[in-house]
């Protein structure tokens, strides 16, 4: 087994490659080490203590390395981990898949039932357009809520703490928004 890894936009963070699928639906992060107390796999990665964000994605792991981590050590040490985990078939999570193991509730904003059509409208484009090409970067971006013109959004992975991601919100998806969604003002982080 080869495990490929790729630059991101932020540069404390590497997008891993296993070669295979590492979730089955969404994406999972983690931001600490007790909240990688879920998942055998993101727990070692935390124990080198050089690491301070993990996400799993379909078909990658990104991690963020610590201010100060050097990457031409951390690199390897985080190769060493997922080769192992994935040579060894470890379950991903403790007690099962990530619905099973209570994935922490998301913040979200309630969305006024009257701005339903145009709700489903922004999920599309954020599913359809948005995150396949921030995973593109080893992130994911999480919609959060639709209130008086106002898309609330979270981006995670590489994507969260990048330089560029007030870049992104304002100029690449608050400008696909409002193209495509007349209602739509503006985009925050939440």
């Amino acid at each position: 087994m080869f495990i490929e890894t790729e630059a991101t936009p932020n540069p404390a963070t590497l997008k891993f490659l296993p070669g295979e699928q590492v979730m089955t639906a969404g994406t999972r992060e983690f931001t600490s080490p007790e909240a990688a107390e879920a998942s055998p796999l993101a727990t070692a990665l935390f124990d080198t203590g050089e690491v301070t964000n993990v996400l799993f994605g379909g078909d990658f792991i990104s991690v963020t390395a610590a201010p100060g981590a050097d990457w031409g050590v951390l690199k390897s040490q985080v190769a060493a981990i997922l080769l192992d985990h994935f040579i060894s078939q470890a379950p991903l999570f403790h007690g099962g898949s990530a619905a099973e193991i209570g994935v922490p509730p998301e913040e979200d904003i309630a969305d006024d039932p009257a701005d339903a059509e145009v709700v489903a409208q922004i999920r599309d484009l954020i599913d359809s357009r948005v995150r396949p090409a921030v995973a593109g970067d080893g992130g994911d971006i999480q919609y959060r809520g639709f209130r008086e013109g106002v898309v609330y959004l979270t981006m995670q992975g590489a994507c969260s703490g990048c330089p560029s991601s007030t870049a992104t919100l304002k100029h690449g998806i608050e400008n696909l928004l409002k193209h495509y969604v007349p209602e739509v003002t503006e985009v925050r982080a939440a």
